[in-house]
């Protein structure tokens, strides 16, 4: 899961992807806000698609940290 910041018709955007192991793409979100209830909102759209990973990967950001916890209080990660 990674999130990079790119121009979408002339506006500046956050781009969330869902990548799978071999290196495509399965999901994403473009978002107004890089904080924890963009992340929150975008992981829990993924898992209700493609349900529970084996991992998740993810960058230094501290939200992502935080919305994968969060997530795993709601036993969405969880055996």
């Amino acid at each position: 899961m990674d999130e990079t910041y790119i121009k979408v018709r002339g506006q500046w955007m956050y781009l969330y992807r869902a990548i799978d192991s071999v290196g495509d793409t399965v999901k994403f979100w473009f978002s107004e806000h890089r904080d924890l209830p963009a992340v929150k909102r975008f992981l829990r759209k993924v898992l209700k698609r493609h349900g529970r990973p084996e991992r998740i990967v993810i960058d230094g950001s501290l939200s992502n940290h935080e919305a994968t916890i969060s997530c795993d209080a709601e036993s969405r990660l969880r055996d």
